[in-house]
């Protein structure tokens, strides 16, 4: 089983800096593979890790346009959002140009399509503990994603969990 990290954001503003601190590890090609309940804040997470890029254009989730992109920051962010899609319909769409381009993939609901993920990526559950605290379990798969969280010095997780 892959080692897993965890951070506890106390608050909107411990989400927000964690988001931060992971887009601050970002380059070309990186993929977070973003998963949890309805309401844990995976769209939250998505903007102010696109705001941490440089990102000035609002950003919403794109449940119903599956990708939106976003330009003018110090890389491209696309972000996708594929709960309503299928396997076979998200194979249709070619995202291996986006995990493998110019720039970074947030994918909220990417269990959903874990087939198709690039086989390295960090795997990102959030768990909501509080009204405004999240636990976020991080499964880095691939050894540039174990740097990160070893560089931003996150705990080992040693609770439970599934396939974040």
């Amino acid at each position: 089983m892959a080692k897993k990290y965890v951070c506890e954001a106390a608050s909107v503003q411990d989400t927000v800096a964690f988001a931060e601190a992971l887009a601050a590890q970002a380059g070309p090609g990186a993929v977070l593979a973003l998963d949890g309940d309805l309401g844990a804040g995976k769209t939250r997470f998505a903007q102010a890790f696109a705001a941490a890029l440089g990102v000035t254009d609002v950003v919403n989730s794109p449940t119903y346009t599956i990708i939106k992109e976003y330009e003018g920051g110090k890389l491209p962010f696309y972000h996708m959002d594929v709960y309503r899609l299928s396997l076979e319909e998200a194979d249709e769409l070619g995202l291996d140009e986006y995990f493998h381009g110019s720039g970074v993939t947030l994918v909220e609901w990417a269990s959903i399509i874990a087939p198709l993920l690039p086989e390295e990526r960090l795997r990102v559950r959030i768990e909501t503990t509080g009204p405004d605290s999240r636990r976020f379990v991080c499964e880095p798969v691939g050894a540039a994603y174990e740097r990160w969280c070893e560089k931003l010095a996150l705990p080992a997780y040693e609770g439970e969990g599934d396939d974040a």
